[in-house]
């Protein structure tokens, strides 16, 4: 553009300073102003639509942004992106409650029974672990049984139930559960077979002229069944077979127990080994110089 050489010149450009943008993030947009020298007309003019041609644009800008915030739905947004593939490559995640998990499943624990009763487990053998059980019973009453006194009856004291009978058929059978009808059953069959350790201790306690004496929580209405079963898996001429009562029928196991090994305390015997497949089979006041525990996976008596 040609401009007349005899309008005046324009003022100095003086610096201000800068303000930060309304919009394209943190840019700085640098202004200036002029000293008090006036500028000509056509400039002036020039500056006032320059000045209106920006507003406009702002203002467009400005109705742009707005409309897009008012337009944007979070909810839209994140169905948009759920419904997008995922990637294949993506660990998948599984939810679980870790403290429950810590339970062990029912399940996989009566298979580990299964797999210990039949020796087929890294857990242990059922049967080698009674045996060693009754080797040490057999090795102790033998020692006992070289120092005893002839005014001294010495006792040992059995449990019957997994102890000196396995129930293991009619356990496997009931799911591992106690079913009274079912469990009666079983006792009256008389069919149990007989743990070969502990008829192996029987014998050796004959041998060594060490009676021999029966404690067992069954009732004594199943006396009759009981004393076939012992006699037929080889365990004969006991010295006492005894039963629970029928008023003893709400006592705990150990103060049952206890309480029949004080009578026979009383009665002048000396107990010096007693052998059970629970705890409530041995504690209690008295208690036999020796106790053996057998393992019991199958069920827990108080």
């Amino acid at each position: 553009m040609n401009h007349d050489s005899s309008l005046p010149k324009r003022g100095r450009k003086i610096p201000r300073k800068p303000r930060w943008g309304i919009y394209g993030g943190n840019a700085m947009i640098e202004d200036y102003e002029y000293d008090a020298e006036p500028r000509p007309v056509l400039y002036q003019q020039e500056g006032k639509n320059s000045l209106k041609n920006l507003d406009f644009v702002l203002m467009c800008r400005a109705v742009l942004i707005a409309a897009t915030i008012t337009s944007f739905n979070p909810g839209t947004f994140a169905q948009k992106q759920a419904s997008q593939p995922s990637n294949t490559n993506q660990q998948q995640v599984f939810s679980q409650n870790a403290a429950a998990e810590r339970i062990v499943n029912l399940d996989v624990l009566k298979n580990e029974v299964k797999q210990y009763h039949d020796c087929t487990c890294t857990c242990g053998c059922y049967a080698r672990d009674l045996d060693a059980q009754a080797d040490r019973a057999i090795a102790f009453l033998r020692r006992r049984a070289a120092q005893k006194r002839v005014t001294k009856k010495l006792a040992v004291v059995l449990d019957i139930d997994e102890t000196s009978l396995t129930n293991y058929k009619e356990l496997q059978q009931s799911g591992f559960n106690y079913v009274q009808r079912d469990w009666n059953a079983w006792i009256d069959a008389a069919q149990a077979p007989a743990i070969p350790g502990t008829l192996r201790l029987y014998k050796e306690a004959q041998k060594l002229g060490v009676n021999v004496i029966f404690i067992t929580g069954r009732s004594e209405s199943q006396r009759a069944a009981t004393e076939r079963n012992l006699s037929n898996q080889g365990f004969t001429n006991w010295q006492k077979l005894i039963l629970r009562p029928a008023s003893a029928a709400l006592q705990s196991t150990t103060a049952y127990k206890s309480s029949m090994r004080a009578q026979i305390v009383r009665e002048g015997y000396k107990l010096v080994l007693n052998v059970g497949d629970q705890w409530s089979d041995l504690k209690g006041t008295p208690e036999a110089e020796f106790s053996i525990k057998y393992p019991d996976p199958y069920y827990l008596i108080p």
